[in-house]
């Protein structure tokens, strides 16, 4: 989950061996609700580090499917005001689906398009807009946290958040009961833990324990390609640290973790907004949180106990002291 963009970057075990145009004035209409003005947050859409990307899937109406590296997609849900984005890792032998989005939209019909492979889902963190989908496959691996499995239970508070008014830009799927709307249970299939690797056949990606958003964070790292995909710990917005579940000593110790990585990291994937920023960004995060945590940051109260705090290209959503 996280607050509107205010800048941007550019730059297993095996387990089994008609798009919405950004300029559209209006936001959906539920039975019964009028037409509204489009919210601000998409006004800017779309966004243009994704010309610099080759898009696939062009007439899928919900998701917008992006090729950031050779077999790796970025499956993108621009119309939702948490702009999440999935990201589907593609071995020889099987894949890995990190994140599976909101469930608005029907995600592995999109994965099956993709690949014919054997896919097994992990979670940067189980927050309801990274796991919405997670109820459609066979194997979901979790980390073995207490919030990990509460999350699993499902939560209809949190999704019908997730399309309050001014949630949406543009039209939701034509089969989506709004009233109905809920994150599903699912089932976890295995627990695993910090440094769990995970085959592809050809390729493999490690789990790399990031706690501080929240106690199950991950990262997952493509040693081989340069790829670091980090999930909520790192992504172009106001990066959220003001939840109940967020750990700020945590947070600083799985920053500087990521940022020992820098130089062997040639592209770094965040999980919101814009899927791609260079390596560089990870050391220039460790110095902001730091100059944050010595006061030098600027802030301002942002909505009811939360506070928004900006150092240099970064910002943090915070809590507010009572």
């Amino acid at each position: 989950m996280i607050p509107r963009l205010n800048f941007s970057l550019l730059p297993l075990l095996c387990v089994l061996c008609a798009p919405i145009s950004a300029n559209s004035v209006l936001s959906p209409s539920f039975p019964g609700q009028k037409l509204a003005e489009k919210p601000e947050w998409c006004k800017p859409l779309p966004r243009p580090e994704y010309k610099a990307l080759q898009r696939v899937l062009p007439e899928e109406p919900w998701f917008e499917v992006y090729k950031v590296a050779p077999r790796t997609f970025a499956i993108y849900e621009p119309h939702q005001s948490e702009e999440v984005i999935s990201y589907l890792i593609v071995g020889q032998k099987q894949a890995v689906l990190f994140d599976t989005g909101m469930g608005i939209a029907d995600i592995k019909k999109i994965v099956s398009r993709l690949t014919s492979l054997p896919v097994v889902v992990l979670n940067s963190h189980t927050h309801d807009d990274h796991v919405g989908g997670n109820w459609q496959f066979l194997f979901v691996f979790g980390m073995d946290t207490a919030f990990t499995r509460e999350n699993a239970k499902g939560s209809t508070a949190d999704a019908q958040a997730e399309i309050a008014p001014g949630e949406i830009c543009g039209d939701l799927p034509k089969r989506f009961d709004p009233k109905a709307y809920k994150t599903k249970p699912w089932h976890i299939s295995a627990f695993i833990h910090d440094g769990f690797r995970i085959k592809l056949g050809g390729r493999t990606v490690e789990v790399i324990a990031t706690p501080g958003h929240t106690p199950d964070a991950i990262a997952l790292l493509d040693r081989e390609n340069g790829l670091l995909f980090t999930g909520d710990t790192f992504y172009p917005a106001p990066i959220w640290l003001y939840r109940p579940e967020t750990d700020l000593a945590a947070y600083e110790k799985s920053i500087a973790r990521l940022a020992a990585l820098a130089p062997e990291v040639k592209t770094v994937l965040g999980a919101h907004n814009i899927p791609v920023a260079p390596p560089d960004v990870l050391p220039a995060l460790v110095q902001a949180f730091a100059d944050l945590q010595a006061g030098k940051a600027t802030c301002k109260p942002e909505g009811t106990g939360k506070k928004l705090c900006v150092v240099d290209k970064f910002s943090f959503l915070l809590r507010a002291a009572p």
